[in-house]
């Protein structure tokens, strides 16, 4: 880019990561487009944050289930801000379910979601910024189960893994226009999504035996990779996938934040 950021749109930011992502980026300079799906007075808690920090927001409706359509709202927030200089793909969602009782209709709405969503708002963005002729930043917050499967989660590892592949054709083809494509795979973080909206994962009670680090992760701390990734410094940046999981995928076949035991620690 040839400049600071000045627009941000990230998907999914009524709460958890996509509100910590907000938050980072508004602190970083960006006016921000906030998009919900199920609680609109979470969104504007958003947009209120955002607003603290001296900057624009917008908030708008995404259900990423209604496609092609839903896309529109990447171009209205775009509208409304000026522009959009930075994207984070950040609405999903995700099913526990055992392969062989996995219907289609959760399949496709995981996929829907996670995959053919976060395509269809990464080019919306992806052609306006080319027209802007700016540069920019797009950041899809995949997970550790881009790179990791796991038993039970066919529809959102696929999804995943799909969209972590997805950034590395979008970097090669986008790069000539400036524009970095980045993933941001996070391990277990303390949100909703896990049932632990709102609490400290440092505070006792939170230990995680599995996990190197022995704990689960803030939204915080994918929002400061998030706001790295989408700044000036990252210029150099494509392709990658960053792993914020506490170490967790480094452990391999020893690997889960559902271990009850240090004893992998003992080789």
């Amino acid at each position: 880019m040839d400049g600071t950021p000045r627009t941000a749109i990230v998907t999914g930011s009524e709460s958890g990561i996509g509100r910590a992502v907000a938050v980072a980026l508004a602190e970083q300079g960006c006016d921000v487009g906030v998009t919900w799906y199920r609680e609109e007075e979470a969104a504007e808690e958003t947009a209120r944050q955002v607003r603290d920090r001296g900057r624009r927001a917008e908030v708008r409706h995404l259900d990423l289930t209604r496609l092609p359509g839903a896309a529109d709202v990447v171009d209205e927030l775009a509208e409304a801000l000026g522009g959009v200089d930075v994207l984070v793909n950040d609405a999903g969602t995700g099913h526990m379910t055992p392969l062989l009782e996995l219907d289609l209709a959760t399949w496709r709405e995981v996929l829907a979601t996670d995959l053919d969503g976060a395509f269809l708002c990464l080019q919306r963005a992806a052609r306006r910024m080319v027209a802007a002729g700016r540069g920019g930043r797009i950041v899809n917050i995949t997970s550790v189960h881009e790179h990791a499967p796991r038993v039970g989660a066919a529809a959102y590892c696929a999804a995943k893994g799909g969209l972590g592949l997805l950034t590395k054709v979008a970097a090669l083809e986008l790069a000539e226009h400036g524009i970095t494509v980045n993933a941001v795979a996070p391990g277990e973080i303390a949100t909703a999504m896990t049932g632990q909206e709102d609490e400290d994962p440092t505070a006792p009670g939170h230990e995680r035996p599995g996990v190197p680090i022995g704990r689960p992760g803030h939204a915080r701390e994918v929002a400061a990779v998030v706001a790295f990734l989408a700044s000036p410094a990252a210029g150099y940046v494509t392709g990658a996938s960053w792993p914020v999981d506490g170490g967790m995928l480094e452990m391999g076949p020893m690997a889960g934040s559902h271990l009850e035991s240090g004893d992998w620690r003992r080789g």
